[in-house]
């Protein structure tokens, strides 16, 4: 799967960070990296409240999401390079500087770029995924990717060039895979109704232990 670099302009209020929060859900469900998504929002949180509390209200600012390696790196991006986030202590009495031990608490590493004319408040989640294109879910959703690169591939003209499954397409693919499935089922005498119970019995099972229930599909995640 590829995951393209994107940004999003916005304006420092405090009605703007719920639309980050869900603009994030979206964008990370297509990307497949629901594991991070309660994460990723939380920090896109706090870097805007951030600029909120200590750079003024209405600032124009943006926020920029990436690929790393197998890292998501998020980047807010406003006009003031001095006012610098502080990471202030658990302990502290202060209300100063608690947004930042969030992300420090959820975050493998955050920090500040200054630039000529900009500051940059950054951290980078670890995504669980094996290569930077891969998928998170185990070796099942590998071979299901790798079976859907080679499904696509023989329904589209040769001249058309390789290439993966984008994420918009993907479930349209996969409910045409298991169509096809049930029709070799039916044809070499399998009971269909059968063979599906299993199959969700063994999904039910695999899903359990590995430590929860499937999040689903991303359409069905843009509301909070």
């Amino acid at each position: 799967m590829s995951r393209n670099p994107w940004d999003l302009a916005f304006t420092a209020e405090p009605e703007e960070v719920g639309a980050l929060r869900r603009i994030m859900r979206l964008r990370l469900g297509i990307w497949g990296l629901h594991d991070v998504t309660d994460e990723a929002q939380l920090c896109v949180s706090e870097l805007a409240a951030n600029v909120i509390t200590h750079v003024g209200r209405g600032t124009p600012a943006t926020l920029m999401v990436s690929m790393k390696g197998t890292h998501l790196p998020i980047e807010v991006h406003d006009p003031d390079t001095r006012a610098l986030p502080t990471l202030i202590d658990a302990g502290c009495d202060s209300e100063g500087g608690r947004g930042m031990a969030l992300v420090d608490a959820v975050a493998d590493r955050w920090g500040v770029l200054l630039r000529p004319d900009r500051k940059v408040t950054w951290c980078e989640l670890a995504t669980g995924l094996t290569s930077p294109n891969g998928h998170s879910g185990g070796a099942g959703v590998t071979r299901a990717e790798a079976l859907l690169n080679v499904y696509e591939a023989s329904r589209l003209p040769r001249d058309s060039g390789p290439g993966r499954v984008s994420a918009m397409m993907a479930e349209e693919a996969v409910i045409d895979v298991i169509t096809d499935f049930l029709h070799w089922l039916r044809a070499h005498g399998c009971d269909v109704d059968e063979t599906l119970d299993r199959a969700q019995t063994h999904f039910e099972v695999q899903v359990a232990e590995a430590g929860g229930l499937s999040k689903g599909c991303y359409p069905a995640a843009i509301a909070e």
